[in-house]
């Protein structure tokens, strides 16, 4: 009887011993199978576009001096686009600093975009009113020098009392017009397309000024 018992003892104690270590096998083949880290870096790839471009810094606008500003737009010349075709003028900076900084912020903002050249005379054209009919546009002083009106010259609008002029509306001569020397701002002059302005009309578009 005690060595039956005994014999049975030893089988169970067997199988609980196979089962045992079958157990074991399993979790060591599930530990193979998990990931034990998860990756620390993502693929450039899958990154959202709005979380590079929202890092990026805004620039901010450098201040420059008189000097600076006259030796950066001593070379540089404004292409106006109109409805009739393009005409290029360079720049009086030196004699009309203030005059031509105004003229380069307004166009490089898009301020003359589409406005109209209201006026038409034999001698001129003027456009750059933002009402459109000659009577807007603010003040600003007026800076005369020693260029005299010929052909080509680009002028300032003004009252004509000397003391200040419009700081949106220019003209240009399509002829000598020697007596506004010393009483309306030159500010510059047309190097090409003059052909275009002496071809302009009341009502055509100043499409946009681009300063290169």
């Amino acid at each position: 009887m005690g060595k039956i018992f005994l014999f049975v003892s030893v089988v169970i104690i067997g199988f609980l011993g196979l089962l045992f270590f079958a157990n074991k096998n399993d979790e060591t083949k599930t530990a193979i199978i998990i990931p034990t880290a998860i990756p620390t870096s993502i693929p450039a790839t899958i990154i959202p576009t709005n979380t590079i471009t929202s890092s990026i810094p805004t620039p901010t606008v450098a201040t420059i001096s008189a000097e600076q500003f006259i030796s950066d737009m001593a070379s540089k010349s404004a292409v106006i686009k109109t409805t009739k075709g393009d005409i290029t003028m360079s720049f009086y900076t030196s004699d009309s600093p203030n005059t031509v900084f105004n003229f380069i912020k307004k166009a490089s903002s898009g301020f003359y975009n589409n406005l109209l050249f209201h006026r038409v005379e034999d001698w001129v054209v003027q456009g750059g009113d933002p009402k459109g009919d000659g009577t807007g546009g603010g003040n600003m002083p007026v800076e005369f020098n020693d260029k005299p009106f010929v052909e080509g010259s680009v002028g300032v609008a003004s009252k004509g009392d000397g003391k200040v002029q419009n700081d949106a509306q220019f003209f240009i001569a399509k002829q000598d017009a020697s007596w506004l020397n010393g009483k309306y701002t030159n500010f510059g002059i047309v190097t090409k397309g003059m052909d275009v302005v002496k071809k302009m009309e009341i009502g055509d578009k100043i499409l946009g000024i681009t300063i290169q």
